[in-house]
């Protein structure tokens, strides 16, 4: 049940107590004021960052363009100018929050920039970084984004200890986010040993929602019973409720109430991924439905758009009647056969393996724009233009997707003969499916063209296919057979050539923003399609290098 319409939502969204937070940013909102705009017509509070969002970022105009030349002039490696613009926008956005960093007592006006997906399984590497994202931005309302990883756990602790403050990110189970109120407190009684101001600390921790539902529904299908489909698109509404009341219990602890007393800030619950991915949903549900609060809502600018057009809010927050309901809701879908514990785990693998993958894109990217011209420009120096760039920008658009196109036949072949290679063995299900899913997605790809008006340009299409037969002549230490080394080396291409897949997709879904023959909520599926695509890939390709290349460990296990 919600109130009637008000015509301001999301006034009336942050009345009720949540901090509205744009989960995006680029060079293009700070230098051309939208920014500032969102803040005094949108209710905006702050600004949440990934390595997607700054993939993203880099493909909208060119903003970025001289400082990348100037830093291949100067022979930065990729990573270290990644740093710098990374750290250059979000101290920017430290500065167009500071206003509202000051209004709200440090409680909001905050800008997150996340550490290195890369180190998220090493704890040392990412305490270290966390530090030089610290340093390097120099602001007060900055967060740094930690992963919830069991290794990011022990560096989310230490980092706190140091007066970090700290936005703990990729939360999708209660038992992580136990683990993380845990860490959190521990980090704060350390800071408070150490001689830390602790009310200077502050801390949100992320709880992903939409892409619980996305996997729960997709295992709810396969079930494919009555019983099943009635549990759809409610498991991620019911975990953030059952997280909310988890935080209730421990602010009501003792031990909360001694770092309380001591000046310690509370680690405000932030509700992540709240873009709907399923268009027979409401697109404002994951907004809706978490009205509570004390916390965050971070949205991508679709679902802020769409909030403050049509966005209701409930006649109440929720109530133990509703715990006891989401409670009730996972129970039924262990049930139907749905291992909610597995479900989380998965989320977390493709989550990191998401954030890898854009930060791989990213870094390509960047590479790509600090040599793309003479390292001799100099800033404000006009670059000359490329034979390439005389083409009009739908010729262009022709040629990426045609160049991609080749590359999914190819990648196609591929496939399939893996999954040939693998009838009877350890990966045979997995390549089978994962062959059909990619002939799928190459249709799709065709479809797009076609809505594009973009035509096939089959000599280049029949190119990549040769080029895939040509391939298997890799060097895997057998000319013409396969040998043991094949299997990782094929792994390792169709990992690369998902990725590469995502990145199309990506650049797609910028455009279908302006381009109303492109159709967001189906290029929305075959991201998350190549999401899980990639966690799988990666699984294979881990199992083949251990079972290849370390063959005792394999013995062993």
């Amino acid at each position: 049940m919600s109130v009637p319409p008000v015509s301001d939502p999301l006034a009336a969204l942050s009345a009720a107590g949540v901090s509205v937070w744009l989960d995006d940013l680029s060079r293009e909102l700070l230098a051309g004021g939208e920014l500032e705009k969102l803040i005094a017509d949108r209710h905006v509070v702050g600004v949440t960052t990934n390595p997607t969002i700054f993939a993203s970022a880099l493909s909208k105009g060119d903003r970025y363009t001289e400082q990348l030349r100037r830093l291949g002039g100067e022979g930065a490696g990729v990573d270290d100018a990644v740093f710098a613009l990374t750290t250059d926008d979000v101290r920017h956005g430290c500065e167009v929050f500071g206003p509202v960093y000051r209004r709200t007592g440090g409680t909001d006006g905050r800008v997150s920039i996340e550490v290195d997906p890369r180190l998220a399984r090493d704890a040392a590497a990412t305490v270290e970084q966390a530090r030089k994202l610290w340093k390097a931005v120099d602001r007060e309302n900055l967060l740094v984004k930690i992963p919830a990883t069991r290794e990011g756990l022990a560096a989310i602790t230490e980092v706190v200890a140091q007066g970090i403050s700290v936005n703990v990110t990729l939360i999708f189970s209660l038992d992580r986010y136990h683990d993380v109120m845990d860490a959190y407190q521990s980090g704060l009684e350390q800071a408070r040993t150490a001689g830390h101001e602790l009310s200077g600390i502050r801390s949100v921790a992320s709880f992903f929602v939409s892409r619980v539902d996305t996997e729960v529904d997709r295992r709810l299908d396969a079930v494919g019973t009555s019983q099943a489909a009635a549990l759809k698109g409610k498991a991620a509404v019911a975990n953030a409720r059952l997280a909310y009341r988890a935080y209730e219990r421990m602010i009501a602890e003792p031990r909360w109430q001694a770092l309380a007393a001591a000046g310690a800030q509370v680690q405000r619950p932030l509700w992540a991924s709240t873009g709907v991915k399923d268009p027979a949903y409401p697109d404002t549900m994951y907004v809706s439905e978490l009205v509570i609060a004390g916390t965050v809502n971070t949205m991508p600018a679709t679902t802020l758009a769409a909030f403050a057009d049509h966005g209701t809010l409930p006649a109440h927050a929720p109530t133990a009647t509703d715990h006891a309901a989401a409670t009730a809701h996972l129970a039924a879908l262990e049930h139907v056969g749905v291992d909610f514990a597995d479900v989380t785990d998965t989320l977390e693998r493709e989550g990191l393996a998401k954030f890898e993958s854009s930060w791989q894109e990213l870094g390509l990217t960047v590479e790509r724009e600090m040599h793309g011209a003479s390292a001799d420009v100099q800033p404000g120096e006009q670059v000359r233009e490329s034979p390439a760039s005389s083409v009009d920008g739908d010729g262009l658009l022709a040629i990426y997707l045609n160049d991609h196109l080749s590359g999914a036949t190819a990648g196609l072949e591929l496939f399939r003969r893996a999954a040939q290679a693998q009838k009877g063995r350890h990966d045979d299900a997995a390549l089978t499916e994962l062959a059909q899913l990619v002939k799928e997605d190459r249709d799709s790809l065709t479809q797009i063209m076609t809505d594009l008006g973009v035509s096939p340009d089959h000599p280049k299409v029949a190119l990549g296919w040769l080029a895939e037969k040509a391939g298997r002549l890799k060097p895997n230490g057998h000319l013409f057979s396969r040998s043991p080394l094949s299997d990782v080396l094929e792994a390792e291409s169709m990992l690369l050539g998902v990725l590469g897949k995502a990145a199309c997709w990506r650049t797609l879904r910028v455009l279908a923003e302006a381009d109303d023959r492109l159709h967001p909520e189906h290029l929305d599926t075959l991201l998350e399609r190549a999401e899980h695509q990639s966690a799988t890939l990666e699984e294979i390709r881990i199992a083949a290098a251990t079972r290849t290349l370390n063959p005792r460990v394999a013995t062993a296990r």
